[in-house]
């Protein structure tokens, strides 16, 4: 099948108590996303608590800025090869979220990617309405410029860095990517960028349970929305791109993450690689990484490879 666009079929692989709890609250999710998130982030705890870690070694709270959450976590792998740089940037609807709310999440994901041979950063960036747009994006490019100049000390390449946004993370990412007005500039290093469940459009409709986030970060006025909002930008956008969203997303997510993919397609005239999990949520998505299934995971180091 085209590795562009596809439907992939995603939790087979896990135990069958966190399948049936995931696949329970899939039809639901959008009624009670805060509820549904702490079920599935529950089902999860077991899995990532016991999930594989030997041999990577992980140092904290390291500077890229003189904001207290101007932070990054480092994990590396052993291994004597520069090693390409996995840069993730955690959601939280542009008001809340850390990149280590709890023992597990989001460090499951960077262990991930230090097991399978790349340097691992777990970034965090100033919230609103304390820092409001484009504070998310200039926060992304702060630390990638750091990553730059440190990645070699901890056996990372410099010149192979991929950027992972998830939700409102993944805004960040793609503001930082593709929106001329940041005046972000890309170094040559920065290889491609992921893009999972992203809000990649503003919007503070009623049916948005996030609406408040989405007006403390880009503002009151909601004639800007559409000039603040990634997609709008799509087209602009230079680095090679990978889109995944959930069966089961925040209303509207999948969405946008449809209309990014047909901007980019239609300004390439070659589709990007896209997926749709199938049976997963919004938050699943994210927490399964470094458990038994690593079909996300394989298909962006697959990506990855490809740009190497």
């Amino acid at each position: 099948m085209n590795k562009s666009l596809e439907s992939v079929q995603a939790t087979s692989a896990l135990p069958e108590e966190v399948r049936r709890q995931v696949a329970a609250v899939g039809p639901v999710w959008g009624t009670d996303i805060q509820k549904h998130r702490d079920i599935v982030l529950a089902a999860y705890a077991p899995l990532l608590a016991q999930s594989p870690k030997a041999g990577i070694t992980v140092e904290c709270e390291r500077a890229y800025g003189e904001h207290p959450r101007q932070r990054l976590d480092i994990y590396r792998p052993q291994s004597e090869l520069p090693m390409p740089v996995v840069i993730f940037v955690h959601g939280g609807a542009f008001v809340r979220g850390d990149k280590r709310p709890n023992d597990e999440i989001y460090a499951n994901v960077l262990y991930y990617f230090a097991r399978n041979g790349c340097l691992g950063v777990n970034m965090e960036y100033r919230l609103a309405p304390e820092a409001v747009f484009p504070a998310g994006a200039q926060d992304v490019a702060a630390a990638v410029d750091w990553v730059v100049k440190h990645a070699a000390e901890f056996g990372g390449d410099p010149g192979r860095i991929f950027l992972i946004g998830h939700s409102a993370g993944a805004t960040h990412v793609a503001t930082y990517a593709c929106d001329p007005n940041t005046g972000a500039r890309l170094p040559a290093g920065v290889r491609g960028i992921v893009l999972l469940s992203g809000r990649l459009r503003a919007d503070a409709r009623p049916d948005n349970p996030n609406a408040a986030g989405v007006r403390a970060y880009f503002g009151d006025d909601a004639s800007r929305y559409d000039e603040r909002s990634p997609v709008t930008w799509a087209g602009r956008c230079t680095l090679p791109v990978m889109i995944a969203i959930a069966e089961f997303d925040n209303p509207l997510l999948d969405v946008y993450g449809a209309e990014f993919f047909w901007k980019l397609a239609a300004a390439r005239g070659r589709a990007p690689r896209f997926l749709r999990l199938r049976d997963h949520n919004h938050i699943s998505m994210v927490a399964h990484f470094n458990t038994g299934e690593d079909l996300l995971g394989r298909e962006i180091l697959d990506f990855m490879a490809t740009l190497r």
